[in-house]
């Protein structure tokens, strides 16, 4: 069952500093295995994905100073940085954000990673939390 254009979490995105601690760390503490492991480039990231059942966590760092990632921890420290909706149309999900007053990051969506198709919307319009619209 889902919940109108939602239809999973794909991932709950975690920005870490050193991405090799972070895995070592859940690979000793739950016996959890790297899924899949990918350099988006054009948003400056490393990220290494988790599967746990049918969603991920991603454990997320910068590849340079100026991603996102990077201005996120130098503001706030690592941690919980956003999740990840699974939508069937992104395109769609994103119209009806901002129908409801979301504010996009991501004016229409692009490629992100796994061959997926994402849009971001910001925290401001979204009750304070990064959003990730996820199209497989």
């Amino acid at each position: 069952m889902t919940s109108g254009l939602l239809t999973e979490i794909d991932h709950i995105a975690i920005a870490v500093r050193d991405l090799e601690a972070a895995i070592a760390y859940y690979q000793q503490a739950f016996g959890a295995e790297v899924h899949h492991r990918e350099i988006v480039e054009s948003d400056g990231v490393e990220e290494a994905l988790i599967k746990v059942a049918d969603s991920f966590i991603q454990l997320t760092a910068a590849t340079r100073p100026d991603s996102p990632i990077a201005k996120s921890i130098e503001k706030r420290g690592e941690g919980l940085h956003h999740v990840g909706y699974r939508v069937d149309d992104c395109a769609a999900a994103l119209a009806a954000m901002i129908a409801a007053g979301a504010t996009a990051i991501d004016t229409v969506p692009r490629p992100g990673s796994r061959g997926t198709t994402v849009a971001f919307v910001h925290p401001k319009g979204s009750f304070g939390t990064l959003i990730e619209l996820v199209q497989e």
